[in-house]
């Protein structure tokens, strides 16, 4: 019967270490990863959570400026929105959805905001620029609409968050920097994840090849909307196939049906409209050692914070007239944003 090693990965930009010891609670399917004078980090079915040393003065909460929330009515947008508001940022009362959604109010705290369509985005992108010059705009809309929102928040002039997945990804990338315009662009703002996913990326770089032979299965469960396969699911096996693993895109198990997240996966069902679940298992060539790399998340929360974040990182590049201006989670996550 073969063993079962659970790997600890250091969390980039804020500390790699060795020999740490991952202990596994069989009965609550969770890891204890300790060691010393490093961060100790707990991973459940549904909770991450890291002690880290001391933050830096970039994880400050005093700092308030306007945020604009484009796609608010959507749930990833609304959760964004809500984390704004707790954070003590000015939400802008505008925000654009889908033409059905026009003319509709929606309520975010204290704040009535109004919803407008996409024939009407140019004109007021100039008066919220206008009214609130410190903006910064979050977008969480839908794929289609990526590249034609960018190209309007250049246009005007506005800094962006982009949340959104989807999209001509390279299109996007030129379109901001032939514009020359502060943005964060990155398709999984959660920073834990992002953390894990850069840690994978090292990984792959220092040890190219360290897992050759091996044969890897990769499951990952999101809720019954999503359709296409997850970017980081994407991500993290691209970095395996750097260490050597075979494996194609095609291989990895989506998991869409309600009844198997719960029975199969362990989603817990009040969670089944909104979460991630993602394993990676690795086998040797003789079956004899077995690696499994996992990260479970509920509800969107995770993702809604990083994306404060993120807005608060690229507003202080912004107030300091930064010379770089095209930015990702990493450079987020490297200068220590993190509340």
């Amino acid at each position: 019967m073969g063993s079962t090693i659970r790997i600890p990965i250091g969390i980039y930009g804020i500390e790699q270490t060795k020999n740490i010891l991952c202990i596994r609670n069989y009965e609550t399917r969770g890891w204890k990863c300790v060691a010393r004078n490093v961060p100790s980090i707990y991973i459940s079915n549904c909770v991450a959570a890291v002690e880290t040393p001391a933050k830096s003065s970039m994880g400050s909460h005093s700092v308030s400026f306007p945020v604009m929330v484009n796609g608010c009515t959507g749930k990833m947008g609304r959760a964004v929105a809500e984390a704004a508001v707790s954070a003590g940022l000015e939400l802008v009362p505008l925000s654009f959805s889908n033409p059905e959604r026009s003319g509709e109010k929606l309520q975010i705290g204290s704040v009535e905001i109004s919803i407008h369509g996409p024939s009407e985005r140019e004109s007021i992108f100039q008066s919220v620029l206008e009214k609130f010059p410190d903006v910064i705009v979050v977008d969480y809309t839908v794929p289609a609409a990526v590249n034609e929102n960018a190209e309007l928040y250049c246009k005007v002039g506005l800094p962006f968050v982009m949340g959104t997945t989807g999209g001509d990804r390279q299109r996007l990338l030129q379109t901001v920097q032939d514009a020359n315009i502060y943005a964060v662009i990155a398709p999984q703002m959660g920073k834990q994840v992002v953390a894990f996913q850069a840690a994978m990326e090292i990984m792959a770089e220092q040890f190219p090849g360290a897992f050759a032979g091996y044969t890897l299965q990769v499951m990952e469960s999101h809720q019954a909307s999503k359709r296409d396969t997850s970017g980081t699911a994407k991500a993290i096996i691209s970095s395996f196939q750097k260490l050597g693993v075979s494996f194609e895109m095609g291989q990895i198990q989506l998991v869409r049906d309600p009844k198997m997240q719960m029975e199969m996966v362990g989603v817990p069902e009040e969670y089944l409209s909104g979460h991630a679940f993602h394993m990676y298992h690795l086998t040797s060539p003789d079956g004899t050692v077995s690696f499994e790399f996992q990260h479970n998340v509920c509800g969107r929360s995770i993702y809604a914070e990083g994306s404060v974040d993120a807005a608060i990182f690229l507003s202080k590049k912004v107030q300091s007239k930064a010379e770089k201006k095209l930015y990702n989670m990493i450079d987020v996550l490297c200068e220590g944003n993190m509340r």
